[in-house]
């Protein structure tokens, strides 16, 4: 009995078979996510990224780990709001919707 081959589908472009991979890879997702931790580097600038790292993204939620309890206390009640929105308008959508901001332990 011959072996039953799936059909050979056309030529496809470079691009294409690259997306197709990514996104049954998964690697799509982690890739758009490292914008979301690129847009806060950028929001917060580069001194404050090194003190308060984005270290996670899931479900509309960055989690950032803040070296001292003064940024973290600066974060959740006076600047945080504000970058987590110039975050998102470096995105150009919001897709940081909160913030879980701990200290680093």
């Amino acid at each position: 009995m011959a072996a039953t081959r799936k059909p050979r589908r056309g030529p496809v472009s470079l691009g294409d078979a690259l997306s197709r991979y990514l996104a049954e890879s998964g690697l799509s997702r982690r890739l758009k996510d490292a914008a979301v931790f690129d847009a806060w580097r950028e929001a917060v600038g580069e001194d404050l990224a090194q003190r308060a790292r984005a270290v996670g993204f899931a479900r509309g939620e960055l989690c950032v780990e803040v070296e001292s309890a003064a940024h973290l206390h600066e974060l959740r009640n006076y600047t945080g709001e504000r970058f987590r929105e110039a975050a998102n308008r470096l995105l150009g959508e919001a897709r940081i919707l909160r913030l879980a901001l701990r200290l680093k332990r």
